[in-house]
């Protein structure tokens, strides 16, 4: 589930997503929190930054993103012989 804020001007400024944890993880994270005095959502957000900011730098994902484009256009030219 995915709720999006707008400001005034239409455009999101922020998503609200469902995030399933398994209980102990969920404890964790609202350990870290509570002892940075932080919010959950905040120390959450700042460890999904962290992820995609090394997945950006990380050639083996970049390597598989480019594997996944090149599946999914080979996939469309598939889609769109057949309708010629």
């Amino acid at each position: 589930m995915v709720n999006m804020d707008h400001a005034s001007d239409g455009k999101a400024r922020t998503k609200n997503m469902v995030l399933r944890l398994d209980p102990e993880l969920a404890d964790l994270l609202a350990t870290v929190a509570e002892v940075e005095d932080r919010s959950v959502s905040d120390v959450a957000r700042e460890a999904i930054a962290a992820l995609v900011h090394a997945r950006r730098r990380d050639k083996r994902f970049r390597r598989k993103l480019e594997e996944n484009l090149a599946r999914h256009q080979r996939l469309l030219d598939l889609l769109q012989d057949d309708q010629q």
